[in-house]
């Protein structure tokens, strides 16, 4: 009886762990030995897509922190807070209700969870698809791949980011970490276990 009583709690503390933030979000190889599910996931989306891996982290770190069930804060009501929220974006990526739809529309991809890291990855990966597709924008180009991920295509369009200098800041945070993740693996891919990494330059 003690036995069981003592294992009961095992699976909530293994689902516990398995969508707990890395514990050191600074360093790209760290993340990955800590989540190899991670780099499973980001390896697949990167040789579906071509969206480098670094890309995928330096998105996701800005948008969610790497925290599952992120979301954005209760809006208010003459200084109360409300049930509801002041976006439906959700998850990982940080994804809204009617986005979320379009990509499982397009993709099929009807089972796809914004809590499920793999699931959110391929929504980067087909989203930058989008982006490159209709703007022009290399999937290489962290920056101007997070504007528009952040405005939306037509919003990247009509240069909307232009009248928003914090998010101005904010897509070269990105840009940065994409590029400081990027030197990171150069150094440990291949004990991750990859065998066919390539660089355009």
């Amino acid at each position: 009886m003690k036995k069981s009583l003592l294992l009961l709690p095992l699976p909530f503390l293994l689902a516990s762990c398995a969508t707990t933030p890395p514990s050191n979000v600074e360093n790209a190889c760290r993340i990955f030995r800590e989540k190899p599910d991670w780099f499973d996931a980001s390896l697949d989306v990167e040789r579906k897509y071509g969206l480098p891996i670094q890309v995928q982290l330096a998105i996701m770190r800005q948008e969610s922190s790497f925290k599952h069930n992120a979301a954005p804060p209760r809006d208010t009501l003459l200084g109360i807070p409300m049930w509801w929220r002041v976006s439906s974006a959700y998850g990982y990526a940080q994804v809204k209700d009617g986005t979320w739809d379009w990509y499982k529309d397009k993709t099929g991809n009807w089972g796809a969870d914004r809590d499920e890291y793999d699931d959110a990855v391929d929504f980067m990966g087909w989203y930058a698809s989008v982006s490159q597709r209709t703007l022009g924008i290399s999937k290489w180009d962290a920056y101007n791949q997070y504007l528009a991920y952040h405005e939306g295509h037509t919003g990247w369009q009509r240069k909307t980011f232009n009248s928003k200098g914090w998010l101005v800041q904010v897509a070269r945070k990105v840009d940065a970490n994409a590029r400081m993740y990027g030197e990171q693996l150069r150094g440990c891919r291949d004990s991750l276990g990859s065998s066919s990494w390539w660089w355009p330059f």
